[in-house]
């Protein structure tokens, strides 16, 4: 069995407790407009050409998003940094795209993590079978769960889906006493007002025992060349990057409220 992954990152420190390494799945039922890894979205290997610039010469360069892996292969690659997992309580996230896209792969990938100790966290947007999602509760220590919209008709306009099976599954879990932190891409015009936040603040009280920390993540511009190199649409072109700052003021309101708050992961 083999997975598509199109990147594997070490040492990163955003992406749950502790220094992990992050396993990057290719493949999203979504279609954010914001996306800031447009190579993440399609379930297929994508090929573009890069420049590179050498003593005023440009070269090009082929180079191919999605990478067929298998699951040793995978776990040869994230063991390398073990100690420094068991040394700062981190460990390994499964990102993506949305990793519940190739579900029985990841079912297999997890399982063999936690088989090795390995401390897993799932980053995932929700939009999935609950039946799939119910299945890596075995394995997963902690869950990241990415919301966007609270209103339903925005969140189609904006991601192209509905976000009803997104909060079910998302009650569900707390449901279960499962750990969960909730990232929120802060996105100029379109999930940064009052009543967005209104409407999370509402939500998120269902669940209040169950959240570890909400993520509040700006959103930055940093991903343009990526969609002109995918040759893919880029509707946030004219939108400048959130400076954190901007941030403050929401991670108050809710650190207010008895959550921890963090910008930027």
């Amino acid at each position: 069995m083999q997975g598509l992954v199109f990147d594997i990152r070490r040492f990163t420190v955003h992406d749950g407790p502790g220094i992990r390494t992050t396993v990057f799945f290719k493949g999203c039922p979504l279609s954010c407009i914001w996306c800031h890894n447009p190579e993440s979205q399609y379930g297929f290997p994508e090929t573009t050409i890069k420049n590179l610039s050498l003593e005023g010469r440009i070269f090009k360069e082929e180079e191919v998003s999605g990478l067929w892996m298998n699951v040793d292969e995978i776990i040869e690659e994230v063991e390398k940094d073990r100690v420094f997992y068991d040394e700062s309580g981190g460990g390994i996230t499964v990102s993506g795209g949305e990793p519940t896209s190739q579900a029985d792969f990841l079912l297999a990938l997890l399982g063999e993590m936690k088989a090795r100790g390995l401390n897993v966290a799932l980053d995932t947007c929700g939009y999935v079978n609950w039946n799939q999602l119910a299945a890596t509760m075995n394995y997963v220590d902690l869950y990241l769960y990415d919301l966007k919209l609270m209103d339903e008709a925005l969140h189609l306009k904006y991601t192209g889906v509905s976000n009803k099976q997104i909060l079910e599954n998302l009650l569900k879990l707390a449901g279960f006493g499962k750990e969960i932190i909730i990232r929120l891409p802060v996105i100029p015009g379109i999930n940064d007002s009052d009543e967005n936040f209104g409407a999370l603040k509402l939500f998120l009280e269902r669940i209040k025992p169950r959240v570890r920390e909400i993520n509040l993540l700006p959103y930055h511009a940093a991903a343009g060349n990526k969609y002109k190199r995918f040759g893919k649409l880029n509707s946030m072109k004219n939108i400048k990057s959130m400076p954190m700052e901007a941030l403050q003021g929401r991670k108050t309101e809710l650190e207010g409220l008895g959550y921890t708050v963090k910008t930027g992961g």
